[in-house]
């Protein structure tokens, strides 16, 4: 059988709402506990949270799972998602675990996992997960439970790891930076990272109260930080989301940088250092200038499946180390086993102090293609893959744009959408390829 609750990204919803329920959540952390004790006789969790109000009541519901399934566990407190692969990896854990629903609003939450090695786990995984969540819980005994404590120092030693990522010769000294932590896991974290480097900080999402995670803050939100930046007459704007492994910046002026651009800036920086930069993984998403650019230094780029994930998979498969998505999940495996906003945030500003560039002297030459997305509506019963019409207009405007753009379609992994997608060097050709396109769907 396949898998029910995993998504993408761990298991994700609505508080209170199947399967975000407390009584839910200890049957999984039982059920996880059985699949580690078939390797391990007394594994050991580490568990951290974002800030969400619901984190507390889904804390308490793993911790009991695991001890009543006779795995040990340690609470980490908030911290961002990186934050507890990175401590799963350091102290020898068996399994990290995540309560978070990253950039979602705060009624919202989820769980994750990550491998003693600070990575995602495989579907193979999942699959045994769900399997034995479909087994009555069989409780061991009173002298097997598991037991718990807390890690008092988990932040302190995360900021440590971050800070060990930027270059030791370099300092952020001189540098005014604004830091908005969405309200989420970073929100004590990042500045802090930023500030024992040498910064000046100007801390904006940094006070949650349990409800006001990635609310109108964040990365998902970058216009408060947009208008920090210039209200402050800052040099940087560094925004995370919920838990911190995305990352949106912006410069002096208030230009926003996507995660495309961060990615081929990252490995500019490391071509200018004279590091050996094989390939780069995008994803299906990723803009075509950024592709054209890095073949033009010679380096392949791939694409993988919208999702961190995937981008992660196509690395390890190839043995490169950078990958990333215009969302700001960006991966630096040189540096952390997994997409990390912070790592990824002293990554850029590293090749700006090495340089002496602004971000926009660094990008000079790459000119992101306009996309234009458009959602298609579908029926139930509607086949977009055998329709005609779609594949006759879609061949066409693939002969129009040539090597000067690219057509996407993809179903939507939620909803009845078809996604139809083109990219062109002008914008006014890329919407009109596009509805072209659409035309042929619409019912």
């Amino acid at each position: 059988m396949g898998r029910q609750y995993f998504g993408t990204d761990g298991i994700r919803g609505t508080v209170g709402k199947s399967p975000i329920t407390p009584d839910f959540v200890l049957h999984l952390a039982h059920a996880v506990g059985h699949v580690l004790r078939e390797k391990e006789n007394r594994p050991t969790v580490l568990i951290g949270k974002d800030t969400r109000i619901s984190g507390y009541m889904l804390e308490s519901a793993l911790e009991s799972g695991f001890n009543s399934a006779g795995v040990d566990v340690v609470l980490l407190g908030p911290l961002p998602t990186p934050g507890v692969a990175y401590l799963t990896r350091a102290q020898r854990a068996s399994l990290g675990v995540v309560i978070s629903a990253s950039h979602n609003p705060f009624a919202d939450n989820g769980i994750k996992f990550f491998s003693a090695q600070g990575s995602k786990l495989p579907d193979a995984w999942e699959i045994a997960v769900e399997a034995a969540l479909r087994q009555a819980p069989v409780w061991v005994e009173s002298a097997q439970l598991g037991k718990s404590r807390r890690l008092d120092d988990a932040a302190g030693r995360y900021i440590e790891f971050c800070k060990s990522t930027f270059a030791n010769d370099l300092t952020l000294k001189g540098l005014k930076i604004v830091v908005d932590a969405a309200h989420g896991a970073a929100y004590q974290i990042a500045p802090k990272v930023f500030h024992e480097l040498g910064a000046e900080v100007i801390a904006i999402g940094c006070a949650p109260d349990g409800l006001n995670i990635n609310k109108d803050v964040g990365a998902t939100h970058p216009q408060a930080l947009v208008a920090a930046v210039k209200e402050h007459g800052a040099d940087f704007g560094i925004a995370l989301d919920g838990d911190a492994d995305r990352l949106q910046l912006v410069d002096n002026h208030g230009r926003l940088f996507n995660g495309d651009e961060l990615l081929y800036l990252m490995a500019l920086d490391r071509l200018a250092r004279g590091e050996s930069v094989p390939g780069v993984v995008g994803t299906l998403m990723t803009n075509m200038a950024v592709e054209l650019a890095l073949k033009s230094r010679g380096v392949q780029f791939v694409r993988a499946k919208v999702g961190d994930r995937y981008v992660l998979e196509e690395l390890e498969k190839n043995g490169w180390t950078l990958g990333g998505e215009g969302s700001g999940h960006l991966l630096a495996l040189d540096k952390h086993t997994t997409g990390d906003g912070l790592i990824s945030a002293l990554q850029v500003l590293q090749a700006c102090v090495r340089s002496g560039k602004s971000i926009v002297q660094l990008l000079d030459g790459v000119e992101l293609f306009p996309q234009t997305l458009i959602n298609v509506r579908l029926s139930p019963s509607q086949d977009w893959r055998s329709n005609e019409a779609m594949q006759s207009a879609t061949t066409a405007v693939e002969v129009e744009l040539g090597q000067a753009g690219r057509v996407l379609i993809r179903a939507s992994g939620t909803e009845p959408l078809l996604r139809v997608m083109v990219e062109a060097r002008d914008a006014e050709q890329a919407q009109r390829s596009a509805q072209r396109i659409a035309d042929t769907l619409k019912l």
